[in-house]
């Protein structure tokens, strides 16, 4: 066997290596497959994956530089574009794919990104129904967070003042696109929060492409929403745009014009309600003083029925009682001709040896008093 110089792994691997990164083609190539056997590692903050189709895998690192310029999270079964450089790991001398930049395929990245955010704040329990504060019935003050220019702050104000012009409108204007947007929301969010000089805050811009309104999908920002104490209404667009700030807000308006409308009472709706409660509360009152009336007239007649009866008994009796009381009654024996003889202090005589001859008596008749002297008197028992 004719024997060629002999070389070391190293020396092999090292070769291969050069014969790789010295092919033109190989320094800039896409590749697309699906992700698999994906590591993450986050103190290094590389990523190491492979790449597959339906018959072969290729392995692959992306270096923390570039894996910190993704706008989604690679997954294990995510379809992807990748741009990179092919080259060899001297150590094991496997060839793999140095990945410099990553798309998905099929959706744009950003449309990745923005569901992985969505799902990973939803996880956290920020879109939670149950940690939404309810609205202020009568607020005082209601804060604004958006562009001091454009319609939506006019909008707003003319709505304010047409349902409710006690309520004050406290603007903090913010950039609501741009490079200055997301620092600028976060911080208008703060400052109402420090200062505490609102009683329900709307957030909103009017209508825009996906990327005029992309600063309300940050994650900054929606996290800042999350952790108001003053309530939020977010209306951020036209009402078929959402953002991931209308998820943690306590309540979504499709437009500006609308939150203000949600942030404030109607004063004409609110005077009808007084109006139809004073009615309500005058027809209560009076109904209830009629059953009162009719349950007094009915207490009063029973009471006269409970009092006329004993009354009526009592009438009788005293009746039968006066009756027997004048069959009693000595003047009743002198209407049937009989008399009663009084002495001068007007006792009455039943014996003569009660009164002397030559006194006065006196002898009561039915018709009158006969006044006479006694002449004799006999003893009927003698």
């Amino acid at each position: 066997m004719k024997q060629n110089a002999v070389l070391t792994v190293t020396q092999l691997n090292r070769y291969v290596k050069s014969l790789l990164e010295g092919d033109a083609r190989l320094n800039c190539v896409y590749i697309t497959g699906e992700i698999s056997n994906f590591t993450d590692h986050y103190r290094s903050g590389h990523l190491y994956f492979s790449l597959k189709d339906e018959t072969c895998a290729v392995k692959a690192v992306m270096f923390a530089s570039a894996a910190r310029r993704l706008r989604f999270a690679p997954e294990n079964g995510m379809k992807v574009l990748v741009r990179g450089r092919v080259s060899a790991y001297e150590v094991s001398g496997q060839y793999q794919l140095y990945a410099e930049e990553m798309q998905p395929v099929g959706a744009g990245e950003r449309a990745v990104a923005l569901e992985q955010l969505k799902e990973k704040l939803r996880r956290e329990g920020l879109f939670e129904q149950a940690r939404k504060r309810a609205l202020p019935q009568f607020p005082k003050r209601v804060g604004a967070i958006t562009s001091a220019t454009g319609a939506v702050i006019h909008d707003i104000q003319n709505v304010l003042t047409r349902r409710w012009p006690l309520a004050e409108l406290v603007l903090l204007p913010v950039a609501v696109q741009g490079a200055q947007a997301v620092p600028q929301l976060v911080q208008a969010l703060q400052t109402f929060n420090r200062k505490q000089c609102a009683d329900v805050l709307i957030i909103g811009r009017g209508g825009g492409s996906a990327e005029d309104l992309w600063a309300f999908n940050e994650e900054l920002v929606v996290r800042a929403v999350a952790a108001s104490q003053i309530p939020i209404i977010s209306a951020v667009g036209h009402e078929t745009d959402v953002t991931l700030t209308d998820f943690a807000a306590d309540l979504r308006a499709p437009t500006p014009s609308a939150a203000a409308e949600l942030a404030v009472p109607d004063r004409a709706e609110l005077m009808e309600s007084l109006l139809q409660t004073a009615v309500q509360l005058r027809l209560g009152v009076e109904q209830r003083l009629n059953d009162e009336r009719m349950q007094l007239d009915l207490l009063a007649q029973s009471l006269q029925e409970g009092l006329e009866t004993p009354a009526q008994l009592c009438r009788q009796e005293l009746s039968v009682l006066a009756g027997r009381l004048e069959d009693l009654s000595p003047l009743k024996v002198l209407k049937r001709g009989y008399s009663m003889v009084t002495d001068a202090g007007g006792g009455v005589l039943t014996n003569p040896h009660a009164v002397m001859v030559g006194e006065q008596v006196q002898v009561r008749m039915d018709k009158g008093t006969l006044f006479c002297t006694v002449d004799e008197k006999e003893d009927l028992h003698e």
